[in-house]
């Protein structure tokens, strides 16, 4: 530590004023020239320096090596050549690659006679909704973040990705359907299984951040919903739905690495595995024929084949999710609910506002007692065996009194010479004193009237709240508050963790979403504004919400996580579970995706002497 600290501390410090040299017409900072010295200097070591390996001639080919070779005679040094050149870590690789993948299995041009089936095409139709899902995420990119809420070309894209999404998902979970009950675990598949789940698992992340990037209503609703789950299992503090900044880099960098990636590993295992055989109609009875079997199984097929061009499956796949997106994006567009804003919510709700904001002062509001990541409080704070929520600590601080009141008065007090005395008074004051005022203000916002369009509280030994709070109300409906909480950081602000708490502790914000139907009272469903379909594929999480005593309980947010960890993993465990993996046979829907193929005798030989059931 003491070391660190010495070379911490004797770091050269860049961000002082720069030197600059003057030559001819030009000023070069001495950095720079600095910069071009030593790169001059590292380009003539490149020029004088001998390459590693040069004595290595051996590795060269000779003029009289090709006479030898057309005479048949190969030299010593020639074989150990060739014996070097195979143990490089290129060699290996190609080797290794040409081994598991040769050009056969990756383009092959033939597949066996039993993939026949509607059931099949949902694999290369999810790809194809994926390619046409990273296009028009990058025709997106090209007007920034977002100019889909302000542009008819920009909204016509994002339809174009929200539909593409739509049917990728709607694809992936059919194909996944199929593949249980192909149980396609089979013949040493497990590890395909997995990575088909995993990616998956992957895809529901990265529509959720996709959902978080919208910039519209919907998206303020999920993220405030969400940011119970993560907070309560810890992570709320390092992947915080509610900054939009990290979701939209989650989003369009991190999260789309890793589900490319997934499936190419999962594609790749396909080719090398190949498709999984039909279950048998009969089943082999004792281990050895079932073990026999299972070798069958995973052995390369034999049987019978038919002509297979994936290059050609593969463009009209995605030619026709293409045509589908297009037409689904010109008819029915895509959902642009704007978002609500202090300054809107003020205008809208002034009586709700002046509440929320009393609230905040008072320190009873859902953020001033959520607890971590924001506090030192315990309101919101659940738990279910660790304290992972405590663990995890104050990650995010969020002073509510300070943050949504006094310090966005006391920077418009500088030009304010009454509301500067009032903050005094408040500030001189006791916090006895400080607590019965707020307490007060708090109790008779709820009887405000409206004369003419203004406001009116009732009058009462609120001190100096009063005054503070109508500030506070005019600055908010003046959208002074919005860019207030977004200008605390030194930098370009997109993290929207303080408006968006604020926001959620009013009434407004709530009964808005509920007249919308998003808060989610279908089973197992995550709606969408207005008539449009909403995440479906989340019900896995989302249906615990609905199902009684898990519904009402304080921990539902942890819980919920639990059980949904528990059923992925039981999801990715299923070729190794008794039971679980010979549900596909006890409940036969294999039969009605082989069944061309089962009208035929099984071709797939059972070993002899061996009974059947």
């Amino acid at each position: 530590m003491f070391v660190g600290r010495i070379l911490l501390e004797s770091t050269v410090d860049l961000n002082s004023p720069g030197t600059y040299v003057h030559w001819s017409v030009f000023d070069l900072s001495l950095s720079n020239v600095i910069l071009i010295v030593v790169m001059v200097v590292i380009f003539g070591i490149a020029l004088v320096v001998p390459f590693p390996g040069h004595h290595e001639r051996e590795s060269l080919s000779s003029p009289g090596g090709a006479e030898q070779e057309h005479a048949g005679i190969v030299t010593a040094a020639e074989v150990a050549a060739l014996n070097a050149d195979s143990a490089m870590w290129t060699a290996r690789l190609r080797n290794l690659a040409l081994r598991y993948l040769p050009p056969g299995k990756l383009l092959p041009d033939r597949q066996p006679a039993y993939v026949a089936s509607w059931i099949y095409v949902f694999g290369v139709a999810s790809i194809a909704a994926l390619i046409i899902i990273i296009l028009s995420g990058c025709l997106i990119a090209l007007g920034g973040v977002d100019w889909w809420h302000t542009n008819r070309v920009g909204h016509f894209f994002n339809s174009l990705h929200l539909w593409s999404v739509e049917l990728f998902m709607a694809f992936l979970v059919i194909h996944l359907w199929g593949k249980f009950w192909m149980a396609a675990w089979r013949g040493r598949r497990s590890l395909t299984w997995m990575t088909g789940v995993m990616a998956f698992a992957i895809s529901v992340l990265e529509c959720f951040t996709g959902y978080l990037s919208q910039q519209n209503f919907d998206s303020q609703w999920i993220s405030t919903s969400g940011k119970d789950a993560f907070n309560a299992v810890g992570i709320g503090g390092f992947f915080n739905p509610l900054n939009f900044g990290q979701m939209m880099i989650w989003h369009v960098v991190l999260i789309p690495v890793m589900l490319i990636s997934m499936v190419g590993v999962h594609v790749l295992l396909v080719r090398i595995r190949g498709v999984v055989p039909p279950i048998p109609t009969t089943r082999p009875r004792g281990a050895i024929a079932r073990r026999e079997r299972r070798r069958i199984e995973a052995q390369p097929w034999s049987g019978p084949t038919r002509r297979y061009d994936i290059v050609k499956e593969a463009t009209g796949a995605v030619v026709i999710v293409l045509v589908l997106v297009v037409a689904l994006a010109t008819l029915l567009s895509s959902p642009n609910d704007p978002p609500v804003t202090i300054a809107s919510w003020s205008h809208v709700a002034p009586a709700d506002f002046l509440a929320t904001a009393a609230s905040e002062l008072a320190g009873t509001s859902e953020t001033a007692t959520y607890g971590p990541p924001y506090n030192h409080q315990s309101g919101s704070v659940q738990k279910v065996g660790p304290g992972w929520q405590m663990l995890a600590g104050v990650r995010i601080p969020v002073d509510a009194a300070a943050t949504f009141v006094l310090d966005p008065l006391g920077r418009i007090a500088l030009a304010d010479p009454t509301l500067a005395g009032a903050l005094r008074s408040y500030n001189e004051a006791s916090a006895k004193i400080r607590q019965s005022w707020a307490n007060t203000y708090l109790n008779a916002v709820t009887k405000v009237t409206f004369t003419r369009g203004a406001l009116r509280v009732p009058v009462a030994n609120y001190g100096p709240v009063g005054l503070m709070m109508s500030t506070e109300l005019a600055y908010a409906q003046a959208g002074a508050i919005d860019t207030d909480l977004l200008a605390q950081r030194p930098f370009y602000g997109s993290d929207y963790t303080k408006p968006l708490l604020f926001i959620e502790d009013g009434s407004y914000f709530s009964s808005l979403a509920t007249s919308m139907h998003l808060t989610g009272s279908q089973w197992g469903v995550m709606n969408e504004s207005g008539s449009y379909p909403g995440q479906p594929w989340l019900w896995l999480y989302t249906l615990w919400y609905q199902l009684p005593g898990f519904s009402s309980s304080p921990n539902v947010d942890v819980i919920a996580v639990y059980l949904t960890g528990a059923a992925t993993i039981l999801l990715l465990s299923v070729p190794f579970l008794p039971g679980l993996r010979d549900i596909p046979r006890w409940i036969p829907l294999h039969r009605l995706v082989w069944r061309r193929w089962n009208h035929l005798d099984d071709h797939v030989p059972v070993p002899p002497d061996q009974p059947v059931e």
